[in-house]
């Protein structure tokens, strides 16, 4: 009777495994973007801070274990093989749903998706035993099922943190730079002393002291701590001061790092703490289950599970193997090192990159704001204004032009700030018992500082704001298919126990899949072309880099082309749209360096400024052959989609003709550019008339065939377009060619 509990068991743990390397992935971001963003200690002593705090908050995790237990459902009112069912449901569909998330790049919140699963699973597994009653029960009895009481407690308080986060944030980011400004350097010792004082203090009572009540250990040292907590913070605060001032005054220690240093550590303990049940409290859950129904000799479906309402503890080697895992995942996923970067590009200090697109609501959202604000200014007198803002001056940084790329994304002060607050939040939390979502805090105080430190300005605001949105919209995605999800799945497993097999296979063969999307999306990334601002310094560094542009679009239009030719022939619907999605691509790709055109120009030493009007030249003529391939897929495969006839024998041969022609031409492009033959750019713009006249030849035969035996009015305006917007290609690649070569020629005679 027991083997295929057993067997629910070994599945649960290899589960519990894979759920701490992707919740992991997806959680680093919490503890490491302000440290990493600050650039105030080195990537690898941050990977070590953050380990030792993963390590230390693991074993104070026990406390929380009690919510997989007994803060959704009550425990009484199920059967040991009902709470089987719920367990292996909502970890199949964590696993499933932290790493579609993590692929995306997105940070999402474990807390949600594991309390809605709960919610979700027990919902469903609650009204198959009531409508399985013979009518003695209703719906109205679900209540008895889910501790709703409890649940809607952890549901408010976690939508609840991402105001007070965000609130909070902002208005210690305003304070702390009012404090400090942005000169922190130029502040007298006692400020950065008394600031250290405070930091520290709020850090290591909330997150060392407060985290100790979830330790076996806490009863040993409880006497000391309850009913002094003022004394203690006190008198941490005075003895943290003393010792800021002592490293400041005599060590010339900077006190902002090892604030960020300590917070780092500190917010690692209380992500572990806190999450930690996130990932393996409903194994442990499952396993005391076994324990306590494999003793009892009673059927699964029939022996209660009121055992997991008692306080049953737990295993701190289990929690110590547990934060192992999570440390080794810290150090070696790449989808951890994406979701980071993404909290960092929506928090920093400067322009750059933007990785979300703005949306009607964001532009809505950032008017409301301008407008407020300037209400603001009537109201508040200038001269105080003018105090705020001489506090809020950027200084100007004097770096060499080849390592303005070692920019923090933002200063020491917010990185604390953002530690400090995100650290006190969640220990609060972790104190009272309640799952608080990591991600929402962090991510919402990041936010929140960030706005209060004027690095949402006009030029980034409607794209930093639309991605804070995506966010938060994900979240709530989040938890609407994390309940939906896990009802699907438990109503399958409870339909028949052969389905939990089935749905493992498919846990593995989609994050398989997930694996190697995500994989090949990073060589996709290294392969394409973008402006290392640090290098485009000089002219010869104009030339190299055009070059590399140049080669890779001709190369990847050739591609495209032949691709659309064929799968239009073949009337093939699927590989048109893939087709055009990767001319999207390529449109994308010379738009961001077209974006990047400010920067560049910044980059240029005094000798070769001339060198940005030739470049912002063949961006331009890049965008014209990108923008060509783009209208021709893109009318292939509209005129496919609407199920037009397909060209006729005569039409796709010379199409076909064309193709090879330009392919020809096009590799020669991307040779010549590759090799840095420019000298052979003379005979390529002599053989492109050759083409051109094919192409003409092949719109007069369509002007023949019109007069005489062709029917069809669609293919007629299928084909022109593609023929006309091909002579437009090849009209812009030789106008690229010719400012080449010209730009070449004229570098040459001045060397």
């Amino acid at each position: 009777m027991g083997d295929p509990y057993i067997l629910m068991l070994v599945a649960l743990a290899v589960l519990a495994i894979v759920d701490l390397v992707v919740g992991v992935s997806n959680d680093a971001v919490n503890f490491l973007n302000s440290a990493i963003g600050s650039k105030a200690i080195s990537v690898r002593n941050i990977m070590i801070i953050a380990s030792l705090g993963v390590f230390f908050g693991a074993i104070t995790s026990s406390g929380m274990m009690e919510v997989a237990r007994k803060g959704i459902f009550n425990p009484n009112m199920f059967m040991f093989q009902d709470i089987m069912f719920i367990f292996m449901a909502v970890m199949i569909t964590d696993i499933l749903l932290l790493d579609i998330f993590n692929s995306l790049g997105m940070p999402t919140s474990t807390t949600v998706s594991i309390v809605f699963e709960l919610l979700g699973a027990a919902v469903c597994i609650s009204l198959l035993k009531i409508y399985g009653q013979d009518g003695t029960k209703s719906f109205a009895d679900l209540w008895t099922y889910i501790n709703h009481e409890t649940a809607t407690k952890i549901i408010f308080g976690i939508l609840l943190s991402v105001v007070v986060a965000f609130s909070i944030g902002a208005i210690v980011q305003f304070v702390s730079r009012l404090i400090y400004s942005f000169n922190f350097e130029k502040r007298a010792t006692y400020i950065n002393a008394l600031f250290g004082g405070f930091a520290i203090t709020a850090i290591t009572y909330f997150i060392i002291i407060k985290g100790m009540k979830g330790t076996p250990f806490y009863k040993d040292v409880k006497f000391l701590i309850e009913g002094n907590t003022l004394l203690i913070i006190a008198g941490s605060f005075v003895a943290w001061s003393l010792i800021s001032q002592i490293l400041i005054q005599f060590f010339k220690v900077n006190v902002l790092k090892l604030i960020i240093g300590i917070g780092t550590f500190s917010l690692a303990m209380a992500f572990s703490g806190n999450d930690l049940v996130n990932f393996v409290g409903v194994p442990i859950a499952a396993w005391n289950s076994y324990e306590a129904w494999s003793v009892s000799g009673v059927a699964a479906d029939a022996f209660s599970m009121g055992v997991l309402a008692k306080k049953v503890p737990s295993n701190v080697w289990l929690l110590l193997i547990a934060g192992g895992i999570m440390v080794v995942t810290l150090w070696t996923s790449s989808k951890a090192q994406n979701v980071i970067k993404t909290g960092i590009d929506l928090s920093r200090q400067g322009e750059g990159h933007e990785k979300f697109q703005p949306n009607p609501l964001s532009r809505v959202v950032v008017r409301f704001a301008m407008t407020i604000n300037k209400g603001i200014s009537y109201i508040i007198p200038q001269k105080t204004l003018a105090f705020v803002d001489a506090k809020f001056q950027k200084p100007v940084i004097e770096l060499p032009k080849d390592k303005t790329y070692e920019l923090p994304a933002f200063d020491l002060v917010r990185a604390s700030v953002n530690l400090i607050v995100a650290g006190i939040l969640i220990s609060i939390a972790t104190s009272m018992k309640l799952p608080l979502s990591t991600t929402y805090v962090t991510f919402m105080v990041a936010m929140g500082t960030s706005l209060a430190d004027r690095a949402w300005g006009r030029e980034s605001a409607v794209y930093r704001v639309a991605g804070v949105l995506n966010v938060i919209g994900g979240w709530f995605l989040t938890a609407i298919t994390a309940f939906l999800a896990a009802a699907i799945v438990a109503y399958l497993i409870s339909w028949d126990m052969v389905m939990i097999p089935i749905l493992l296979a498919v846990v593995a063969l989609l994050i398989g899949r997930n694996t190697l999307i995500h994989r090949r999306k990073k060589k996709e990334v290294k392969k394409q072309v973008y402006i290392e601002r640090s290098e485009l310094i000089t002219i010869n560094g104009v030339i190299e880099e055009s070059a590399d542009h140049i080669s890779e679009v001709a190369a990847r239009v050739n591609k495209l082309y032949t691709n659309v030719v064929n799968d239009l022939a073949n009337h093939d619907l699927n590989k048109l749209r893939k087709t055009d999605k990767h001319v999207g691509k390529l449109n994308d790709e010379i738009d961001d360096l077209k974006d990047g055109v400010f920067y560049f120009i910044k980059s240029l030493d005094e000798t070769s400024v001339q060198a940005s009007r030739f470049y912002i030249m063949i961006l331009g003529y890049l965008q014209d052959v990108a923008q060509s391939i783009s209208y021709i897929s893109r009318a292939s495969y509209k005129h496919v989609n609407n199920n037009h006839k397909n060209l006729k024998k005569g039409q796709l041969k010379d199409l076909k003709t064309i193709d090879n022609e330009l392919t020809a031409l096009l590799n020669k492009v991307s040779d010549v550019f590759q090799n840095r033959n420019f000298d052979d750019l003379d005979a390529i713009l002599v053989a492109k008339q050759n083409l051109l006249n094919d192409v003409s030849a092949s719109i007069e035969k369509q002007v023949e065939r019109i007069r005489t035996d062709e029917t069809s009015p669609k293919n007629t305006t299928l084909y022109f377009s593609v023929l006309l917007e091909t002579k437009d290609l090849i009209a812009a690649l030789m106008s690229l060619l010719q400012t080449y070569e010209e730009f070449h020629l004229g570098t040459k005679e001045v060397k």
